[in-house]
């Protein structure tokens, strides 16, 4: 199955930052929970038009979108999501990235605290966006790293389920909430689009709670991906794991084999999109997404 999600649509922006936006409304998540927050089941449905609006003249769209991304894709990511609940939904953010405080230590933080205007509630969403590699273990189970090993989906469901949507809930919290004059429970939800890829010579057991619509991509090591004919691959850096790529130049086949060398002698993982060339279009589009890691990994 490709990685592709509602591409001809995604694919019709110019800007990157509003297809990485139009990815995001409509990206399927990595976890199915009573608490999952889908964007799509709000958004009004002229949302696409609104778009297509800022693509054409991007000094009328919230410039969030205008500044260059961070270097770390998940504040870039919390960027567009603060696009997506204000500027899409209408709906007022009354606290971002607030740190919670116990005997000055910090002990949490809170991503967003937001006016459901539809509902007429105060909601706490916490976010992230991820991309899992899949490990079958001799048990025959399967674990789920992202490219740095240390973050793994088990523990990061399990972070957003029992820790991270509950800190509302703390007594440190309540008394930074009243500072703010919020008060009264708050509804928890949660967002965590992003991928799962699966071993390339081996099957993989995917956890029950991810949803069977998940995007997915393949995943195998540097020495196999050496193998492998790669004249149709390019290098993806972020921010633009985000979204479908497209370009309109051929592969550059010289700047990928650089990048798997490096993988080798860096030791650090990389990402690749498996390209087609739409000759209709005369452009090449992403058909798969490639994670080639180390021979250390994980």
């Amino acid at each position: 199955m490709n990685a592709n999600l509602a591409s001809d649509l995604i694919n019709s922006y110019h800007t990157p930052a509003i297809r990485h936006l139009a990815w995001l409304c409509q990206a399927p998540q990595l976890m199915r929970s009573p608490i999952t927050f889908v964007p799509a089941q709000h958004l009004p449905s002229d949302y696409p038009d609104i778009l297509k609006t800022w693509d054409r003249d991007i000094e009328v769209a919230p410039s969030l979108l205008s500044e260059p991304p961070q270097r770390r894709l998940g504040f870039y990511f919390e960027r567009l999501y603060q696009v997506v609940l204000e500027d899409l939904l209408g709906w007022p953010i009354l606290l971002k990235n607030t740190q919670i405080q116990s005997s000055g230590r910090t002990i949490g933080e809170l991503d967003f605290v937001v006016h459901n205007k539809k509902d007429d509630r105060i909601e706490h969403h916490e976010i992230a966006i991820k991309f899992y590699l899949g490990v079958s273990e001799r048990a025959g189970s399967t674990l789920w790293y992202g490219p740095n090993a240390r973050d793994r989906l088990d523990m990061k469901t399990t972070s957003l389920l029992e820790q991270q949507s509950r800190r509302t809930q703390l007594p440190e919290t309540i008394a930074l909430l009243s500072e703010f004059h919020i008060t009264g429970p708050l509804t928890p939800r949660i967002f965590m689009p992003g991928y799962l890829f699966y071993p390339d010579d081996q099957p993989a057991i995917t956890p029950e709670y991810v949803p069977a619509e998940h995007l997915r991509g393949r995943w195998m090591y540097a020495h196999d991906a050496a193998a492998k004919d790669t004249s149709e691959w390019v290098v993806l850096n972020k921010p633009h794991w985000i979204g479908n790529w497209f370009q309109s130049e051929p592969p550059d086949t010289e700047h990928t084999r650089e990048a798997l060398q490096r993988v080798g002698s860096k030791s650090v993982p990389q990402l690749f999109a498996v390209m087609q060339r739409d000759q209709q279009k005369r452009k090449w589009f992403e058909t798969d997404r490639v994670f080639v890691v180390p021979e250390t990994w994980p």
